[in-house]
């Protein structure tokens, strides 16, 4: 079924980069999600974790009732092609390039002296903490948090669904990790109406920020990283996060760069690292796009 799918999604990724907005599969997920929210009208605990639910369990079977359908189309793709086909079906799960383009544009901020342009980018593509007094180093450690983390969500997770159920199984990742993304917050309106769609996505990536954490260890040399340190920090530093996955791919990055990751009042990770400067973003890119490109490799192969 596969081929070189994988491999195929990934270069189209590259070269083609992101669906128009009109027809981009993540952006219609997001409205679906954001309609549900618009239209709850509990307030308490039980009917609000009841209307998330539904919000959650009736995206999944959208999702999965379309991209089956896609999926019957493409078999009767000629087998020359197959492989082709499915991978550009499967790019819009994928969103590897935009993630390094941001973190890019915030790496060559820093370089420039240019702090507040540096915090407004690097909120307005990377994280949704609140970035107007953090400092150069936070900055850039936060810039790596979110490209280590977004490794295992954006690439990591959907080829693992793929490889095992087909464009159903990639596309119901994605969407349940948009949901996340859109409603897992511990805010009044959302701690219960968002808490389906945070845990789904707790269990849908326990694997792949695991072995995202591997991946990242195996490509640290990309890098000019240590291997042997990020493999430490991970055992060590992993569980430190509240989330039961964030850490894993985080802590791999703090320690093969050797920098220290910092969120106020959350977690520090790798503690006796550096502080991390913008040098070490264009490091952090290499390790990903090394390790994003053994993924897909090895989801071709297995």
């Amino acid at each position: 079924m596969l081929g070189r799918s994988t491999v195929a999604a990934l270069a189209t990724d590259f070269i083609a980069g992101e669906p128009p907005v009109a027809v981009h599969p993540t952006v219609w997920m997001g409205r679906w999600i954001s309609r549900r929210r618009a239209e709850r009208r509990s307030t308490g605990r039980a009917a609000s974790l009841f209307e998330g639910a539904c919000a959650v369990g009736g995206g999944i079977l959208v999702t999965a009732a379309l991209s089956a359908a896609a999926q019957r189309l493409l078999e009767h793709a000629p087998s020359s092609i197959r492989g082709l086909a499915d991978g550009v079906a499967l790019k819009p799960a994928l969103s590897l390039r935009p993630l390094l383009d941001a973190a890019s544009e915030v790496e060559r901020a820093l370089e420039r002296g240019r702090l507040v342009e540096a915090r407004r980018l690097l909120a307005w593509h990377l994280v949704s903490r609140d970035t107007t007094s953090l400092t150069r180093s936070e900055v850039a450690g936060a810039a790596i948090e979110s490209v280590a983390e977004n490794l295992s969500d954006s690439l990591v997770g959907p080829l693992l669904a793929f490889r095992v159920g087909g464009l159903t199984a990639a596309y119901v990742y994605r969407f349940i990790n948009t949901a996340d993304a859109m409603l897992g917050y511990h805010t009044d309106e959302l701690e219960w109406f968002g808490k389906v769609a945070a845990r789904t996505d707790d269990l849908a990536n326990l694997a792949p920020s695991r072995i995202t954490a591997a991946l990242i260890c195996g490509a640290a040399v990309a890098g000019n990283g240590s291997p042997r340190n990020a493999a430490t920090v991970v055992l060590r530093d992993a569980r430190l996060t509240a989330s039961p996955n964030a850490g894993w791919p985080m802590s791999a990055m703090a320690g093969a760069l050797g920098v220290r990751l910092t969120k106020r009042g959350h977690y520090v990770l790798n503690a006796a690292g550096a502080a991390p400067g913008f040098e070490d973003i264009a490091r952090c890119r290499y390790i990903t796009l090394t390790a994003a490109a053994i993924a897909a490799v090895l989801c071709d192969l297995i």
